[in-house]
């Protein structure tokens, strides 16, 4: 898939940098050409000599460099690329690049380019978490920028939370997906996914038994269909797939707001087993037993995602997918839901103890539309997601 892609890596300054050679390597290895631009911050974490022997080209540095204008202009190089990759992307090089600023070579190729680009964010928790950078994702994500990453984990600075740069192989992979050839390509794609957690208390909280494993595979097949797909997902078992944008989220409030930042799409998948309800009056510290009885828990409603998607009017994706986990009556309980949220597909399934579906490894669904209820086999997760993506990129192409 990365034969002879011409792939121009900007390295950033930070201390992830190291792991752009790395990523060198492996981009090499699936045969793809790697034209490295290094930031004088990144110089601070890596040398242009290894940057230079890993990449076995030059390395480009500066933007009034005579012999590099000479050669190959700043123009030209920004758009002879198949993709843009910036690893690590510092707060500093996303707020240039959201304001349009460019004082740098890095700055002025990602300005001047027409190539699409992908960014690995890598920056210390609370930068990740200021509403500067917030704002300049919104904005980078608006302008067509693809993100991979960050991840949740111990940072070198000692701190632990969301900020660290997804891991190598993740980044090879979504760089993978962006240069996909599937019937999917340049098509972004929401997909949600596990439980969502509603506290009781600092220790306890209202959930179900999603494992996330049908979410997690339908992100992966409509990945490899060339998709670009953000992927909001809940306290889940399991793992993110790689290549996709992920956005870890606790509860239905959370996943709301994470589903309104990441509009316009042109289709959702809502696999996700969102909390009917919440408790409105958590307790901010652990109840205890009381002689006084049972503590009385008041609930509401959370907000009902899907139906507000299929509603919305402008703006709406062109496809919106639900999903409904019933345990009797599957197809007239499935049926119903589909008109009453007004999405265009419902993806039903029998989830009770018997069948092993919820948190297993297999499903076996009924695919309802306004052509009535399919039946589809039981067979593996992986399998329904490949099917199902293939349904939703035949319809997309209409």
């Amino acid at each position: 898939m990365l034969a002879d892609k011409r792939i121009l890596l900007i390295i950033g300054g930070g201390i992830a940098a190291y792991k752009a050679l790395d990523l060198i390597r492996r981009l090499q290895d699936r045969g793809a050409h790697v034209i490295p631009v290094l930031t004088r911050a990144g110089e601070q974490f890596v040398t242009p000599l290894s940057v230079s022997a890993l990449a076995g080209t030059a390395v480009h540095r500066d933007l009034f460099d005579l012999t590099s204008e000479a050669e190959m202009g700043h123009i030209q190089l920004s758009r002879s690329a198949d993709l843009v990759v910036v690893v690590p992307a510092t707060a500093d090089l996303m707020g240039k690049m959201a304001q349009g600023l460019a004082n740098d070579l890095a700055s002025t190729l990602l300005l001047a380019t027409d190539t699409p680009v992908l960014v690995a964010p890598a920056m210390n928790v609370r930068m990740w978490q200021h509403p500067a950078t917030r704002r300049n994702v919104e904005t980078l994500t608006a302008d067509g920028v693809s993100f991979v990453g960050p991840t949740e984990g111990r940072m070198a600075c000692g701190e632990f939370g969301p900020g660290r740069l997804a891991e190598v192989e993740d980044i090879v992979a979504a760089i993978s997906a962006k240069l996909s050839e599937g019937p999917l390509l340049g098509k972004r794609i929401l997909v949600t996914s596990g439980p969502t957690h509603e506290p009781i208390d600092p220790v306890r909280y209202i959930a179900n038994r999603s494992s996330g494993a049908q979410g997690a595979a339908m992100a992966r097949a409509l990945r490899d269909l060339g998709a670009e797909v953000v992927f909001i997902t809940g306290p889940a078992s399991v793992r993110p797939p790689e290549g996709v944008q992920v956005v870890m989220v606790e509860t239905a409030a959370q996943m709301s707001q994470a589903v309104e930042a990441a509009l316009p799409v042109v289709a959702g998948v809502f696999a996700a087993a969102v909390s009917d309800w919440r408790v409105v009056n958590a307790s901010d510290r652990k109840l205890k037993k009381s002689k006084d009885g049972l503590p009385v828990m008041q609930f509401a409603e959370n907000p009902d995602i899907l139906k507000r998607v299929s509603q919305m009017g402008k703006g709406r994706p062109q496809l919106v997918v639900g999903f409904a986990a019933e345990t009797n009556d599957v197809i007239e309980n499935a049926t119903a839901k589909r008109l009453r949220k007004g999405c265009d597909w419902i993806v039903a399934n029998d989830v009770s103890p018997a069948t092993g579906i919820m948190g297993g490894s297999e499903n076996a669904v009924v695919l309802i539309s306004d052509q009535g209820a399919e039946v589809w086999p039981r067979m593996s997760k992986d399998s329904v997601a490949r099917q199902l993506a293939e349904r939703m990129a035949a319809a997309l192409a209409q």
